[in-house]
C-alpha cells in the first residue's frame, strides 16, 4: 500500500542528515572505540534531586493523565520566569507545556500554517527544521546567510525569500545551533521588521538560552509590536540535562495557545504529571542548577579555543552560545561530509559534517562539546592534527 505524500517526502531524496551519526553509532556496536561529538547531549545527566522529585512524584500517583495544557503550577512557574527574563508580562493563559521543543515547533507551524504554505527559517539550520516544517503541512524556504556576516540574517534576504514564497512565518533560533550565534539586538530587531513588513509569524526557537558565552540574549517577543505576532519554543531539555523527560513549552498570544491547546487535545494529549512535577522543582532550584548544568560547555569552549589558537587550517567563529563549535575545513580541500567520514575512518572521531545543516554550512563541521574536558581537548587537539596533514597533502 502507498504511503501519503508527507510522510514519504519528509526527508527528501531519503537523507535525514544523520549518516555519519549512524555509521559511528554501528561501529560502537562493534565494539570500536569511537570519540562521540555529534549530538547535544549532555555528558552528565539529569540531577539526582530532580530525578528524586519524578519519582516521588510517580509513586505519589502521578501517572494517569495530566492536564492537557500542562499543569497550573508549572505553567504559572514557565510565564513567571519569561516574565523576568525578558520583561514581557506573560501569564497562565500564553503557555503551553509541550512534550519538548521538537513537539512545540510542529505544534506552532501547524498554528500559523496551513498546507502548502510556505515557511521560512535560517539556514544554517538545525537538521531537524525541515523535516518538522513538512510535517506540519508547510513548504519549507530556507533564508541563506553567510559566514562572513557571523551567520545572521540579513532583513532583505528574509524579505526577498518572503516575497518569492508568499510565506507565513519565519523561524529563527537563537542561540544557533549549529553555529554558536548569538543574534544581537539590530539583528533581531531587522528580523523583527522583516515579519511586520512580510505579515509573517515569528516562531523562536530559544531552547539554548541558558548557555551564553558572550553577549546576552534578547527574546524577539520582548522587542515592540512583536509579542502579538511571535511562539517562542522553550525546552528543559538544555537548561537541565533533562533531555529524556521530554518537556517545553509554547509561550504565545492566549488566542493562539488556545487553538494549540486544541492541537494537544488530539495529538499529544498532554505531558505525563510525573514528568511536569519534576520540571517545576528543576524550575525552582533558579539559575545556580542551569549555571552548573552550562558550566562545562564555558569550560569546553575556552579549551577550544586556545587549541585552535595554536593552529592554521581550521577556521572558527568562536561560538557565543550553546555547546557547539562550527569549524570551517576547507583547506583540507574536503566537503564537511567528506571531512566527517574521512575523520571517522582514520581517527575513530565522530562529528556532524555541516551539510547536514544547509548549504550555508558547506564546507564546515560542527563539533558537539559534549565529553568530559581532558578527552575533548585530546580528541580536538586530534582533529586539528588530521586536518592539518590533509592540507599539507593538498598544498603539495
Amino acid at each position: 500500500m502507498q504511503l501519503s505524500h508527507r510522510i514519504e517526502t519528509l526527508t527528501p531524496g531519503g537523507s535525514d542528515g544523520w549518516e555519519v551519526f549512524y555509521k559511528a553509532k554501528a561501529l560502537i556496536a562493534q565494539g570500536v572505540a569511537v570519540t562521540e561529538l555529534t549530538i547535544g547531549e549532555h555528558d552528565i545527566r539529569t540531577d539526582p534531586a530532580i530525578l528524586q522529585a519524578m519519582d516521588a512524584s510517580a509513586r505519589g500517583g502521578r501517572t494517569g493523565y495530566s492536564e492537557i495544557p500542562g499543569i497550573g503550577a508549572l505553567r504559572d512557574r514557565v510565564a513567571a520566569r519569561i516574565t523576568e527574563r525578558t520583561g514581557v508580562t506573560t501569564g497562565r493563559d500564553n503557555v503551553l507545556i509541550t512534550p519538548g521543543g521538537q513537539a512545540g515547533l510542529f505544534a506552532a507551524h501547524c498554528a500559523v500554517c496551513d498546507p502548502g504554505d510556505a515557511a521560512l527559517f535560517i539556514d544554517p539550520y538545525y537538521v531537524t527544521y525541515p523535516g518538522t516544517l513538512r510535517a506540519a503541512g508547510a513548504r519549507p524556504v530556507s533564508v541563506p546567510t553567510r559566514a562572513e556576516d557571523g551567520f545572521r540574517p540579513r532583513k532583505a534576504a528574509i524579505l526577498a525569500a518572503a516575497e518569492g514564497a508568499a510565506a507565513k512565518s519565519l523561524l529563527i533560533n537563537s542561540p544557533n545551533n549549529p553555529t554558536g550565534a548569538i543574534y544581537d539586538r539590530e539583528t533581531l530587531e531587522s528580523i523583527g521588521g522583516a515579519c511586520v513588513e512580510a505579515g509573517l509569524w515569528l516562531i523562536s526557537d530559544e531552547v539554548y538560552d541558558t548557555q551564553i558565552w558572550d553577549g546576552a540574549h534578547l527574546s524577539p517577543r520582548a522587542l515592540p509590536g512583536m509579542a502579538d505576532r511571535t511562539l517562542v519554543i522553550g525546552s528543559m531539555s538544555k537548561s537541565h540535562a533533562m533531555t529524556g523527560s521530554r518537556c517545553g513549552w509554547i509561550i504565545g498570544p492566549d488566542h493562539a495557545i488556545a487553538r494549540l491547546i486544541s492541537l494537544a487535545t488530539h495529538t499529544t494529549y498532554g505531558v505525563p504529571g510525573f514528568v511536569q512535577d519534576a520540571a517545576l522543582f528543576a524550575l525552582d532550584q533558579g539559575p545556580e542548577l542551569e549555571e552548573l548544568v552550562a558550566a562545562p560547555f564555558r569550560r569546553r569552549r575556552a579549551l577550544a579555543l586556545r587549541i585552535l589558537a595554536a593552529q592554521n587550517t581550521l577556521r572558527m567563529l568562536p561560538p557565543q552560545g550553546a555547546m557547539y563549535l562550527m569549524l570551517d575545513v576547507r583547506a583540507t580541500g574536503l566537503s564537511g561530509n567528506a571531512f566527517a567520514d574521512a575523520l571517522l575512518d582514520a581517527e575513530r572521531i565522530a562529528v556532524m559534517p555541516g551539510e547536514s545543516f544547509g548549504q550555508a554550512a558547506a564546507g564546515h563541521i560542527r563539533v558537539a562539546m559534549t565529553i568530559e574536558d581532558e578527552a575533548f581537548a585530546a580528541a580536538l587537539e586530534r582533529l586539528c592534527g588530521f586536518a592539518a596533514g590533509l592540507a599539507a597533502t593538498q598544498a603539495g
